[in-house]
């Protein structure tokens, strides 16, 4: 993907960028934790991305839940509660980077997910599944291809400020 910021804010890092949170060699930087943008995609569209901070074993298209006290993420998985966004970058531990909540979402998904199925958190921490979980549904996402597109371990997603909120609704 090779989304291009649109907002109109200049000097927002590459929604690929991964790096310090809001310094770079010494000098501020307009972005801090908790900046929403626009960017835009050739192929993907419109998305809306938010800096948050990185958490160990990230790679691109993990699913997170990011805490708004401060900013900080974990990697999703079974019984989670909050907001979810998906990770644009190898994002880990002591670094910072930009994560989809809204758009076409490229994500990882585990074997046998399949186009246009709800979207549940699994044990498998930063992986999504359709196998239904009580609880565990992700909600306002939406898978919108099968598992292995555009590559293996990854599935297309449409999502809109996903959520869990581990309730008993499937």
């Amino acid at each position: 993907m090779a989304y291009i910021p649109e907002t109109p804010n200049l000097g927002f890092p590459p929604i690929a960028y991964t790096g310090p949170a809001s310094n770079v060699a010494g000098r501020s930087t307009p972005w801090k934790l908790g900046d929403v943008i626009r960017a835009v995609d050739p192929v993907y569209g419109v998305g809306e991305f938010i800096y948050l901070q990185g958490v160990a074993s990230t790679a691109v298209g993990s699913w997170v839940v990011y805490n708004p006290d401060d900013w900080s993420t974990v990697l999703l998985g079974a019984d989670a509660i909050g907001s979810v966004a998906v990770a644009m970058s190898a994002n880990v531990a002591s670094q910072y980077g930009w994560y989809q909540i809204k758009g076409k979402a490229i994500g990882k998904a585990l074997a046998g997910f399949l186009d246009n199925a709800n979207v549940y958190a699994t044990a498998t921490a930063g992986s999504v599944d359709d196998a239904v979980v009580a609880g565990d549904r992700v909600k306002n996402a939406k898978g919108a291809s099968a598992v292995g597109t555009p590559s293996a371990g990854l599935a297309e997603f449409e999502i809109d400020r996903p959520f869990v909120d581990d309730g008993l609704a499937a």
